[in-house]
């Protein structure tokens, strides 16, 4: 679900509204929407032979893109929004599941966007694809093993690889339904693990705060 993402929309007196994609559904005049926030999935983008209804995502983050609305794709949302802008989508090397650093890249470092976060910082990771940068993105953090974390697009339109929204509840929800992909590995934490940092949620919560708040102002890029 949102996660913190909902407070935020909640103490800005924003209205949300929710498309579930893979049920029966009606889309929203782009017309009536200011922001588009798209969220995750056990799903890969190549996965519309299966799930037929992510090529009907993937046009309405075009259109989204084209009538120039704020979109922000966060893990599968941001593999989709990639895939959008042409860029390709495909498993990476190991799947990233736990609390792990990020980095800025020198990019990240002079952005207007990244100014109150750390140069190092930590936060939650679920992904096991990754994705090519888009042309004419801007980079802007990585980690060791999944580099291409974050980018933004023409001032309005970012990609998070990982979970700043996630709040205790979902890191609960998250671990007991894909429980079967806490296998031992390198980059893929225990259940206790994960759930023992959830004191980590509330920095990541500041972080996605700072970044939300400037993609609403209009002169927020001006540095950038």
């Amino acid at each position: 679900d949102l996660g913190y993402v909902e407070t935020w929309a909640e103490q800005n007196n924003y209205q949300l509204t929710a498309t579930k994609f893979y049920e029966q559904h009606q889309l929203p005049d782009l017309s009536s929407i200011d922001w588009l926030i798209v969220m995750g999935g056990p799903m890969g983008v190549y996965d519309n032979v299966k799930f037929p209804w992510l090529i009907n995502e993937i046009e309405f983050i075009q259109k989204s893109i084209q009538a120039d609305k704020t979109v922000i794709g966060i893990c599968l949302g941001a593999q989709l929004i990639a895939s959008a802008l042409g860029a390709k989508v495909y498993p990476n090397t190991k799947k990233e599941i736990g609390w792990f650093p990020l980095t800025k890249t020198e990019a990240g470092q002079n952005h207007y966007l990244l100014k109150d976060l750390p140069d190092l910082f930590t936060t939650f990771h679920w992904h096991g694809d990754t994705f090519a940068l888009p042309i004419d993105a801007i980079h802007l953090l990585q980690t060791d093993i999944c580099p291409n974390q974050a980018f933004l697009y023409r001032k309005k339109v970012l990609g998070l690889q990982f979970h700043l929204e996630v709040i205790p509840k979902t890191l609960t929800s998250m671990t007991k339904n894909c429980e079967h992909e806490l296998i031992k590995d390198e980059f893929i934490q225990s259940s206790d693990e994960i759930l023992s940092q959830t004191d980590l949620c509330t920095y990541s919560n500041c972080y996605l705060t700072s970044i939300l708040t400037k993609l609403t102002a209009e002169d927020g890029y001006i540095s950038s």
